[in-house]
């Protein structure tokens, strides 16, 4: 059985303002442009790159905004916990508990993209312990696994 640890998910304003002082008491300005890159990717609700938060905001916004800024925003945002990037979609998805750092797991679909971020603490933990038995120290151990969702299975 997983362990788990309480923690509440949050959306919306709710989210952006744990994320806001999130970043904040990591010492950093939550700036308008980091706000607007954080909302892009919150309202997502899937693994989304940087060029797509960067083309939704300069629709919202009506001028351009570059790839290479959302980049740097999306790499703060990972380094302080207040998005997760999916590697195997080379995208990235919000905290939505920003407050809590913890290893991830993500079920990513290979039909639909869908993908769901579950916590278990005794299996990030063993493979944790793995890698300092084989003499290595992890600094962030990124688990998913690929396959079919729910849905995309009864397909």
């Amino acid at each position: 059985m997983a362990h788990t640890h309480d923690h509440r998910i949050a959306d919306g304003a709710e989210l952006a303002l744990q994320a806001q002082h999130a970043l904040e008491k990591a010492g950093e300005q939550w700036t308008p442009m980091r706000a607007n890159v954080f909302a892009a990717l919150a309202a997502f609700g899937r693994p989304a790159s940087a060029y797509d938060v960067a083309e939704s905001i300069s629709r919202s916004e009506d001028r351009r905004v570059a790839a290479n800024s959302v980049y740097r925003i999306l790499d703060l945002f990972v380094a302080k916990n207040l998005a997760q990037r999916v590697e195997t979609a080379n995208a990235y998805v919000v905290n939505a508990h920003p407050a809590c750092r913890h290893d991830c797991i993500f079920l990513v679909c290979d039909g639909c993209g869908e993908t769901t971020h579950i916590d278990d603490d005794v299996l990030t933990d063993s493979v944790r312990r793995a890698a300092d038995r084989a003499g290595f120290t992890p600094i962030r151990p990124v688990i998913e696994v690929t396959g079919r969702c729910h849905n995309c299975a009864a397909n």
